[in-house]
Formats: structure tokens, sequence, C-alpha cells
């Protein structure tokens, strides 16, 4: 019988109201979002940005470690998600079923996209956002 995983820990209180974080924390912690977006621009690796800034911020900035955390499991759980999902729809193109996958992947590109958007807004006013149906590889 396999055991079930605890459920997720919420995000340690933040100190004061979400807008008092200083201005840098704040643009790091939206920086670890956005910085998904290099693969608009050919880069294949959409969690070396929030990578980076968890590496570099996470003893020294305890708001944009949480986002870059955050931001860094989600957009390795994506690239499981899209590569799989890849992998299946073409292995299954050739049997027709796996054109119905199609949608399924157009969904998650678009999910992709607005959550990382929310996550970006929401770090830039001073907030905590969990991505929704993301794998936790970093705790």
């Amino acid at each position: 019988m396999s055991a079930v995983p605890p459920p997720p820990q919420p995000p340690p209180p933040a100190a004061g109201p979400p807008g008092s974080r200083p201005a840098d924390s704040r643009n790091w912690a939206m920086a670890a979002h956005l910085s998904a977006f290099v693969v608009l621009l050919g880069v294949p690796l959409p969690f070396l940005g929030p990578l980076v800034i968890w590496l570099v911020r996470r003893d020294t900035d305890p708001y944009a470690a949480i986002h870059a955390r955050e931001a860094l499991n989600f957009q390795l759980t994506m690239v499981i998600v899209f590569t799989v999902g890849t992998i299946v729809t073409f292995v299954t193109a050739f049997i027709l079923v796996g054109l119905l996958l199609i949608p399924v992947l157009i969904a998650a590109a678009v999910a992709w996209f607005v959550l990382v958007i929310l996550a970006a807004i929401k770090a830039a006013n001073g907030e905590h956002y969990r991505y929704p149906f993301t794998i936790r590889f970093v705790t």
C-alpha cells in the first residue's frame, strides 16, 4: 500500500503587508517567473532563469527565493508535460488517436503562458503565488 504524501505547505507568512517588500526583492521574484519566456527567443530550457535566480538569491532574499523555487518547480513540471505530451502525440499520431492530444498540448501552452504572467503580477505586487498542478521538485 502506498503512503499518501502530506499536503503542500503554504509559504511562510509575510512580514508586513504584501506591498511593503523592497522593490528589489519583488523585481527578482517577478524576474524568476518572467525569465521562463526565454523559450520565446529560442532558448529551449525555461527553467534556467528560475534556477539561476534561486541559486543566487536563496540565502539572501527569502521572498525572491520562494518565488524562484516555485517558478523552477513549475517550469520543470511543464518541461516534463510538454516532453511526454509531444512524444506521446507524435507516437500515437500515426494511429490518428494522437491528434486528439493536440488540443491538450495547446491548452497546456495557454495555461503555461497565463500562469507565468499571473505569478509575475503577484510577485510584482509583493504577494506569494503557488502554481497549481505543479510537482514540487525543489523544497
